[in-house]
Order: C-alpha cells, then structure tokens, then sequence
C-alpha cells in the first residue's frame, strides 16, 4: 500500500466485520480507496484502523441499509470522498435463530428479507446512475451456498433471500452488460464468521476450524475484481475442501423442527 490516495473507489457494505471487513482490507491493499459500511461505528472504525495502519486509505461511513434515506445519504457522502466509485461490494447479511417453518414468524422472515435483499436491491439503485455515466462498474454481491443450491441448516428466510439474489445479478448483467457495469453472485460455503452462533445448534469448534475463512473469500472477490473490464464473473461458488454440506449435518438440526 501507498501514502498517495488512490483515485480508484471501492464502497464494502457490511465492511465492520467478517467478511466485509476482509474484503476492505483486501481492496485497500489492491489500491483501491475504500469506503466502509455498516451499522455499528465502533466496528467500521477498527477496519478503517487496520487498513490506514498497513498503509491503505479508507473512511468509515455508517449506514442503515434497511432505511432508503439513509442509503442514499451514505452514498452521497462516498461520492464526495472518492475519485470515482468503481466497485460496490454488498456482505451485510442476516439470520434468525428460530428458522424453521415450525418456528418461524413473519416478522423474522421480513427483518431477514429486508436485510440480504432489499438491502441489496437498495445499494444497486443507488450506484447504478454513477456506473452508467462512467460507463463501467463492478458489484459483488456475497451470497452463500444456500443461494445457490438447498441447505438446510440455513432455514426457510435465508434461503429465499439468498436465491433471489442469484436472480437479482442475472438481471443485472441482462441489463446493464450494455452500459459496462457487471456483478458476480459470489456464493462462498461455509465461513467461519459470528453468524454460525445464531444457528439453532451452532457447529463444533473443531469443525468450524476446517471451513472458510473471512480472508479466504476476500482473496476471491479480490481476484474477480482485478480482471480485466471486459471479463464477468456471472456466478461463483468457492467451498472448503472439507464442506458439510456433502456429509450428515441431521444432527445440527434442533429436535422437533
């Protein structure tokens, strides 16, 4: 990393923690001027510290992606700090422990909605007119493997919100290809990051061990972000070697569900 602000802007949603945090890290030290949100300020700050202290550039921006003002007003404040945005990654994600059918509640399902998608869907639009006039721009939305094939441990409201978003990047490139801008649905297996604890049976530490890492997945958003403009990544599923979801997982399913 260098001492010279980069023109080059990146916007990490969810950048606080986990994955986004990762991902931040990870564009800093590609050159890239990042811009991180969230939440929760305290967390946004300790990922803008890691980055300036490995010499990279990055403010933190909070955000409430599930209030349209404030989405719009966070992007107003991103296209004042960078050069040009170029990249937009969405990692803010949600689940509900109660999520099974048996249990579920409308109101669980809406939060958890609102959250992996509409929140999603919010972020584009806003983004979208800048990309157009540029004439390029990137997204990368981080889904899961629930997105892109069954799993069961992941429950009824996870699993709509996550395959939708495989829908919602097709129609992207459908329509917008034209005007330079491509997404990728970025579909990762399981990675080891606090949402496992929200799990009805949270998995064993020695298993947790062998899955993904958060600095695992950021490599690979970083790989599909470095290829050259003309190159989509439509849709990408990257597993741990050891992956679970090819072995019994009946027994992490809570009794009675």
């Amino acid at each position: 990393m260098t001492n010279t602000a980069p023109a080059r802007g990146a916007w990490v949603i969810g950048g606080g923690s986990g994955i986004g945090r990762a991902t931040a890290l990870r564009l800093a030290r590609d050159g890239y001027h990042v811009i991180v949100s969230g939440r929760c300020e305290e967390h946004l700050a300790e990922t803008v510290e890691k980055i300036t202290e490995a010499g990279g550039h990055a403010e933190p921006v909070p955000v409430d992606v599930t209030e349209d003002d404030s989405v719009t007003a966070a992007h107003r404040t991103v296209e004042e700090r960078v050069g040009t945005l170029e990249v937009l990654v969405c990692s803010a994600g949600t689940n509900v422990t109660n999520r099974w059918w048996s249990q579920l509640s409308s109101k669980d399902f809406s939060r958890v909605v609102d959250t992996n998608l509409n929140a999603v869907t919010r972020c584009v639009l806003t983004v979208l007119p800048g990309f157009r006039a540029a004439g390029f721009g990137q997204v990368i939305v981080v889904s899961s493997w629930a997105g892109w094939r069954y799993m069961s441990a992941a429950g009824a409201a996870y699993s709509a919100s996550k395959t939708a978003l495989g829908a919602l990047v097709e129609t992207l490139n459908d329509q917008e290809g034209r005007h330079g801008i491509r997404a990728t649905h970025l579909c990762p297996g399981e990675v080891a990051t606090p949402i496992l604890q929200t799990r009805p049976v949270p998995p064993p530490t020695e298993e947790v061990e062998r899955m993904l890492s958060p600095d695992d997945v950021a490599k690979v958003v970083g790989s599909v972000v470095a290829l050259p403009a003309n190159v989509c990544v439509n849709e990408l599923v990257v597993t741990p070697v050891w992956n679970r979801m090819y072995v019994d997982t009946s027994a992490y399913t809570p009794t009675g569900a």
